[in-house]
């Protein structure tokens, strides 16, 4: 989470830097994360959006109004919290620009090892800026809304959607959006192409490794696909659709550590997240397995990619009846299990 990033946000207003929003008004913030404390005196409606179903989950318990994907417009001011992805960060602050009231106000913020400083640059180059305040190992600034759109279509143009391959949809912010990830498409070499009955792909990102399955193995009835990222899941719709085979096809928005998958499966294949931050962190993939351990039917298969200095062999053998080593090249290695 990124907690010193939202401090930076909210103390341009704890400082007197930008005017508290009064009642009446209303707020939108995109990109929001669980753990930041309004200041006193922030009356505004607030309305989040945040498309990562765990950071969902957990601002929906706290009591928050919000939504996986922007609502509405005419606010009267738009919060951004930056991240990592510039092309990302672009995109919402066009949106910001978008659904905000003429004139008012949009507020942003990040830590300066993702790149704020040059984001605050890039920006001003657009909108002149009202003002930036550091603090907490990052900036905020804020700027009002112009009476045309030209920066925000200037930033759209920057980050367009792609087209990989010519025949996957993607965008700025998801896994591996410029290209096929060389993780997943190992998996996809090393999957067996006699796959039958209810198939699902946990962690499907953009729905590349559940394409090829549909294209490689007839014996597929039903395929499901499970993802964190909302609006990844909204393009392997898209890409799931160009796929010719008549099979079934369903889509889950969900937290996998924390949601249980209802369904029972065949086989499952999968490419976990193994960090949140930038340190490996191997206890997502181990949650991950034992998600996909249970939502296997009795002999069912599982097949994974990871990356190959993780130590999922012991998660393995301690939930699965068998495991072994598939394929390994310098970075990767796939792995197979039956229940």
């Amino acid at each position: 989470m990124s907690a010193e990033p939202l401090k930076t946000l909210f103390h341009s207003f704890e400082a007197e830097a930008v005017s508290l929003p009064g009642k009446g008004t209303r707020a939108l913030f995109l990109g929001a994360e669980p753990g930041f404390r309004l200041p006193g005196g922030f009356e505004a409606t607030l309305h989040l959006v945040q498309g990562f179903r765990p950071h969902f989950s957990a601002l929906q318990a706290s009591g928050f109004v919000v939504t996986a994907q922007v609502e509405g417009d005419g606010f009267d001011m738009v919060l951004v919290l930056a991240g990592r992805h510039r092309g990302l960060n672009e995109v919402r602050i066009a949106q910001a620009l978008e659904c905000v009231a003429p004139g008012g106000l949009v507020v942003i913020a990040g830590g300066k090892d993702d790149g704020i400083a040059s984001l605050r640059k890039r920006v001003d180059e657009l909108v002149p800026l009202e003002g930036h305040l550091p603090k907490y190992h990052g900036i905020a600034f804020w700027l009002r809304r112009p009476a045309d759109l030209a920066a925000a279509e200037e930033l759209r143009a920057a980050n367009p959607a792609r087209l990989v391959e010519g025949r996957f949809h993607t965008a700025p912010g998801m896994f591996s959006f410029d290209r096929i990830d060389t993780g997943s498409k190992l998996l996809v070499e090393n999957l067996p192409n006699d796959l039958r009955g209810n198939i699902a792909d946990l962690c499907a990102g953009w729905g590349y490794v559940a394409a090829e399955i549909a294209a490689r193995s007839p014996g597929v009835q039903a395929l499901d696909l499970y993802e964190a990222d909302f609006a990844a899941l909204e393009a392997a719709k898209l890409n799931l659709a160009a796929v010719s085979q008549p099979i079934a096809r369903n889509f889950f928005w969900i937290d996998l550590l924390k949601e249980p998958v209802e369904k029972r499966y065949d086989a499952i294949a999968m490419n976990p997240p193994f960090h949140r931050s930038r340190a490996a962190e191997p206890e997502i993939g181990a949650g991950m397995i034992r998600a996909a351990a249970k939502a296997l039917k009795p002999g069912g298969r599982l097949f994974m990619v990871a990356n190959r200095q993780l130590p999922y062999e012991p998660i393995l053998a301690a939930v699965f009846s068998s495991h072994a080593e598939l394929a390994r090249d310098g970075m990767f290695k796939v792995l197979s299990a039956r229940r």
